[in-house]
């Protein structure tokens, strides 16, 4: 019995040759596997951060875009009354509402309304309360400038009728964004084309 063949020479050096090159090929892959594990984390790592900036970005649009609009105030006050046969006031019957732009840009197409069912009465500019005519306006006021108030009266009723009836305004900022502020403060984008 004769030993076990292990063959030539040539045919070791490419087994060699062979496996080195395996070895070479499976640590190239794990690198490469690496590398690719390593780009999808810095991906989503990326991913997150671009989305955080971009709700940052966006919360700052949406705060220039409502910035004028909660610049204006709406005061409230009862106002009339009757006499209570002492030369004095009591209660009241009807609203004033001051309407101030406190901005530094007019707002446009300003509408009060009082309840659902009623509009201003009158509309005076305080500025321009001391000219002729006492700075009347149309009730629908077509333009308030940068810091001016105009004041709102409604029509005169009962004390209930006034507390059923209470004062919303309708504007639309420099921007050409029409809202809604209510009695409470209450500040809202009002829809293009719904009643007001």
């Amino acid at each position: 019995m004769g030993g076990i063949d292990w063959g030539d020479a040539p045919t070791w050096v490419a087994g060699a040759f062979a496996a080195a090159a395996a070895y070479y090929a499976r640590g190239t892959l794990r690198s490469q596997q690496k590398q690719i594990r390593e780009q999808r984390e810095f991906i989503a790592e990326q991913s997150a951060t671009m989305a955080l900036e971009r709700a940052e970005l966006s919360a700052a649009a949406e705060d220039r875009r409502t910035a004028q609009a909660r610049q204006i105030r709406m005061r409230l006050q009862t106002a009339g009354g009757r006499d209570d046969g002492g030369g004095g006031r009591v209660g009241y019957d009807h609203w004033r509402v001051h309407v101030d732009n406190g901005s530094d840009s007019p707002i446009h197409d300003v509408h009060m309304r009082f309840g659902t069912a009623y509009v201003a009465m009158s509309a005076t500019e305080q500025e321009a309360a001391s000219l002729p005519n006492a700075g009347r306006r149309a009730p629908r006021v077509h333009l308030i400038g940068p810091r001016r108030t105009v004041t709102f009266e409604s029509q005169r009723g009962t004390e209930a009728f006034v507390d059923n009836n209470r004062p919303n305004v309708y504007f639309t900022d420099d921007a050409g964004v029409r809202w809604h502020l209510d009695q409470d403060g209450k500040l809202e984008e009002h829809p293009q084309g719904q009643p007001e």
